[in-house]
């Protein structure tokens, strides 16, 4: 499966890949908007790990061009904050399949990527 972590925070992005690759997926990490409509123009994708508050850009722009360019993929959004905590990220973005904190074990995010991605 191809995935795409969309995170600000270098080490945690790394910890996600890492841990996805262990499991024999292919995972591209960027840390924002820009690289990250670059690599949805550029490679395939079937998972998006999406953190609501990028450094640079917007999640919601990314969800967007995602549901465009790969109708299929699905997005998991992560965050350590209280936007979206109301449940509303799914009316937001139709592609959004998982919210979860940053904090939640690669194992279980991984989880999650292999069960959302399988549909």
């Amino acid at each position: 499966m191809r995935v795409l972590i969309v995170e600000s925070d270098r080490n945690l992005g790394w910890v996600w890949k890492r841990h996805l690759e262990r499991q024999d997926h292919d995972v591209t990490l960027v840390s924002g908007q820009r690289e990250a409509i670059a690599a949805l123009r550029n490679i395939d994708i079937d998972m998006i790990i999406l953190d609501v508050v990028l450094g640079e850009g917007s999640a919601l722009a990314v969800s967007d061009f995602a549901s465009y360019r790969h109708p299929g993929a699905k997005v998991i959004f992560v965050t350590n904050t209280t936007f979206f905590s109301d449940g509303s990220i799914f009316q937001h973005a139709p592609n959004a399949c998982a919210y979860v904190q940053t904090a939640t074990p690669p194992e279980d995010l991984t989880v999650m990527v292999e069960h959302y991605g399988a549909r």
